[in-house]
């Protein structure tokens, strides 16, 4: 009896191996095709004909083994991206839903008036912006991005700004759209931007020009 089921484990050991080297034998002499078809949204025409033609110098491969990370990188390369999406649309399409930065200042940087964008990143003046405010000083992506977020923070809207000046301290100046200037301190920039809203919205003080907010808790004025 127990060689009996030996022989029979053995029997379907054998016929397992035999249709597995079978149906391995198919599978690779399957060709699925290559990625034929690739959509892009999210940007201007042209920009995602600009993105297109970079992503179909890939190797891509087909639809099962195409190299996400390359991808990715290909993508995340161009300055004009904020967010992204790759959708796989079998057989062989892949649909790329794009968020685009928002441009939130202009500055010379090397000589050419770029555009900063909510990524982080500098853009060629290709776009009709003519309302962000000019950043003037040293250019500082990451001091930049931390202001424009306190503004964010605070009461004044970013739209009310005009110019920004940064200085090698690492502290601000904003001039608002109705030419008045106000001196951020370094060390409490928020509290001196709230302090400097509420100066600004008393009634006793709407012909003031400069408002010195560096010293805590303090205002110093000069009409």
């Amino acid at each position: 009896m127990h060689q009996r089921k030996s022989k029979k484990v053995l029997i379907y050991f054998f016929l397992l191996f035999l249709v597995g080297s079978i149906n391995n034998i198919e599978l690779n002499n399957i060709n699925f095709d290559k990625i034929k078809n690739i959509e892009i949204k999210g940007l201007e025409e042209r920009n995602n004909l600009v993105l297109l033609k970079e992503l179909k110098k890939l190797n891509l491969g087909n639809i099962f083994i195409i190299n996400k990370t390359e991808i990715s990188n290909q993508i995340k390369s161009n300055n004009l991206v904020e967010e992204f999406k790759v959708f796989k649309r079998y057989p062989s399409s892949l649909d790329i839903d794009i968020k685009k930065t928002k441009f939130l200042a202009k500055v010379n940087y090397r000589g050419k008036i770029m555009l900063i964008g909510s990524n982080g990143k500098l853009s060629s003046n290709d776009f009709s912006t003519n309302q962000l405010p000019f950043i003037f000083g040293k250019l500082d992506m990451f001091e930049f991005l931390k202001i424009k977020k306190t503004i964010d923070e605070s009461r004044f809207s970013y739209d009310e700004i005009k110019n920004l000046f940064f200085f090698s301290s690492k502290r601000w100046d904003i001039e608002l759209k109705n030419n008045v200037m106000i001196k951020l301190s370094k060390y409490h920039t928020k509290e001196s931007l709230e302090i400097a809203f509420e100066f600004l919205h008393d009634s006793n003080f709407r012909d003031i020009k400069i408002i010195d907010a560096r010293i805590k808790n303090q205002i110093i004025t000069n009409d």
